[in-house]
């Protein structure tokens, strides 16, 4: 069964009124992993489980966008939820999901741009499991510009407690441009947020498949050497 991103592809391609065209449109690529079919990743195809969920906000194009990450996370989170992101009008079943006791909802942003009292930067997963909750994660899933516009205009949002991270490294994301080096993909973020969940396993399996994906479409951009060519084969890394 395709997952919640997946799901959401094919219904922004429903009201589309014309093909989007990615860079590297030329390429066949493989349906299901969005890379080069000669480079296809299908067969590493990850099975984990977790016990925190995600919540993806995507804007408008991201979810049609093959160098979009947020579908990896689905890939590997079983309970990933994804939904288009509109200023103008709030799908129910995204206030639906907030509101699901069984959840406790954390936004992912920096902690510069919130109220002090709104910030944490832990997950209390034993004291969660106490209660019956399990962390979701609200990933706000665009460019810098797009994610500061989704968190100043959701209303839904404004209450909700915000999980600002202090990653170690720099982004390890070589798919787009990012006019600052310090600014994660969604991937990226999500992997952190698991970890701090004590969602170990899933994070590793999230941070593998990044680095997979990146060797893979990469491959396809860019015709590999021997040696590189052999690596993707064999699902080794240089």
């Amino acid at each position: 069964m395709p997952h919640a991103v997946a799901r959401l592809r094919e219904q922004r391609l429903a009201r589309s009124n014309k093909p989007f065209l990615a860079r590297g449109a030329y390429l066949q690529r493989c349906e299901r992993c969005r890379v080069s079919a000669a480079y296809c990743m299908c067969a590493w195809q990850p099975q984990v489980s977790a016990d925190s969920a995600v919540c993806l906000l995507m804007y408008d194009v991201e979810p049609l966008k093959p160098t979009n990450t947020g579908w990896l996370i689905a890939d590997v989170v079983p309970e990933t939820f994804a939904f288009s992101w509109s200023r103008t009008e709030v799908n129910p079943e995204i206030l639906a999901l907030l509101a699901d006791p069984q959840w406790q909802p954390y936004v992912v942003f920096p902690e510069e741009y919130v109220a002090l009292e709104r910030v944490v930067h832990e997950v209390p997963h034993q004291a969660l499991a106490r209660t019956g909750q399990r962390p979701l994660f609200i990933v706000l899933d665009g460019t810098w510009t797009e994610a500061r516009k989704m968190f100043r205009k959701s209303a839904y949002l404004a209450d909700l407690p915000v999980l600002s991270l202090q990653p170690e490294a720099i982004s390890q994301y070589r798919l787009r441009r990012s006019t600052r080096e310090e600014h994660l993909c969604t991937a990226e973020v999500t992997a952190l947020c698991l970890h701090l969940a004590a969602d170990t396993t899933a994070a590793l399996a999230l941070e593998q498949w990044f680095a997979r994906f990146s060797r893979h479409y990469l491959a396809g951009r860019k015709p590999p050497s021997v040696a590189e060519k052999e690596a993707l084969r064999t699902g080794t890394a240089l």
